[in-house]
């Protein structure tokens, strides 16, 4: 009853039980009137006088002795009459006929039409007192958050269960809302020395911006993104049906707002079409070589959790590499391969590398240079379409669901 009685259905039923008495009350009085207005009454030519043949004809008025009126303007002549003459239109309408009144409605006819209005009239203000009754009884209820939604940050919020058992759910999960139960103690994590510290780990607040995308750019991710599509629809029907849902501009925003770094537009693109894919019972989720492809959620998770495994530099000052060490905090992991290592795009040259667990970070990942996602894209398509490979990375269709092998290219 609560989400039936909303107030907008409550003043739908007033205005129409309002406009129906209104009806009643007009028809009800336009026929009394009509039952009373008295008929026109018939007149009829009399008849002139007769005139016999023999009697003279009957003398004409005399004239008045004033003379007679001229107009300021002259006499109009007959030409004159016949120019200025009224000509029929189309909008003239012929004379209203005369019309029997109608006859008054029937006592069987009135009792129903009243029987109407107070059912009317009774619906509103029954629908009024539950309103009255809603608003008093849950206006004060306490807002309640639902237990399926994680709200990670104003502007990223997903609707998936926060079940870090489920493999297919991407959502970040900032703490548990369990009734009852007490969430897991976590073992505390010893901050590295102040000046080995991974500042890009530590971003400044800021608010999030929702940054435009070029149109081009967004053209050419999407030709790229229909190729693929369409080469999956036909070899790798499971592996197509992977793919994400289209992401949100404020989901990016926030994430890059909490990361301090700025995804390429070309990465940003990419996501607004498919927010990354998802694992289903018997599919691994579509990626690039060898890798899952990771939604915004997947993104900036992954990039805390690296952060927390590594958030310091392995040199001072000069001595430290972002781009040779196992993890810097400008990197943005685009792909996992589930075994701790990550695809990932670096957000100030924007080119695609990888991150190897056991201590080093590639940016020729399958031994060639990709200088950006969209050249990924591009080269996945291509790889696909053609039968070729990247680097050593080469994609096929087995059983529905694509694979990447890896080639033995040789020395």
């Amino acid at each position: 009853m609560r989400r039936l009685m909303t107030p907008r259905t409550v003043w739908l039923a007033l205005a129409a039980a309002l406009a129906a008495v209104a009806a009643v009350l007009t028809m009800r009085r336009s026929r009394r009137l009509a039952a009373t207005r008295p008929l026109p009454a018939q007149h009829q030519d009399e008849p002139e006088p007769a005139v016999s043949a023999g009697a003279p004809a009957p003398a004409p008025a005399p004239a008045p002795d004033q003379p007679a009126a001229v107009p300021l303007l002259g006499t109009p002549t007959a030409s004159d009459l016949r120019r200025f003459a009224a000509k029929p239109s189309i909008l003239d309408r012929p004379p209203a006929r005369p019309r029997a009144p109608r006859e008054p409605l029937s006592e069987a006819v009135r009792r129903r039409l009243t029987r109407w209005a107070v059912a009317g009239c009774a619906l509103v203000l029954l629908a009024s007192c539950t309103q009255l009754l809603e608003s008093a009884v849950f206006s004060n209820a306490p807002a309640t958050q639902d237990a399926g939604e994680t709200v990670t940050r104003p502007g990223l919020i997903t609707d998936e269960a926060c079940d870090p058992s489920l493999s297919e759910s991407r959502a970040t999960c900032l703490q548990l809302d369990i009734v009852g139960e007490d969430p897991p103690a976590q073992e505390p994590v010893t901050p590295p020395p102040a000046d080995t510290v991974d500042e890009d780990c530590l971003p400044k607040e800021a608010t999030p911006r929702v940054r435009k995308i070029d149109a081009k750019v967004t053209r050419a991710v999407n030709r790229q993104w229909r190729r693929i599509e369409s080469w999956l629809k036909t070899h790798a029907p499971r592996s197509h049906r992977t793919l994400g849902k289209p992401g949100k501009a404020a989901d990016i925003a926030a994430a890059e707002a909490e990361m301090g770094l700025r995804f390429p537009d070309d990465l940003r693109a990419s996501l607004l079409r498919h927010d990354g894919s998802v694992f289903l019972d018997d599919t691994w989720a579509f990626g690039f070589l060898g890798n899952s492809n990771a939604g915004v959620a997947e993104i900036l998770d992954g990039w805390r959790g690296l952060c927390e495994i590594d958030g310091g530099n392995e040199g001072d000052g000069g001595d430290a590499n972002t781009r040779t060490e196992w993890w810097d905090g400008r990197m943005l992991p685009v792909g996992a391969d589930g075994m701790g290592d990550h695809l990932v795009v670096d957000a100030v040259q924007r080119d695609v590398g990888t991150t190897d667990h056991e201590g080093s970070m590639s940016f020729r990942p399958g031994g060639v240079r990709i200088r950006s996602f969209y050249a990924l894209l591009k080269a996945t398509a291509d790889a696909m379409e053609n039968g070729t490979s990247i680097g050593y990375w080469k994609p096929r269709a087995v059983a529905g669901e694509v694979e990447w092998d890896v080639l033995d290219l040789g020395p």
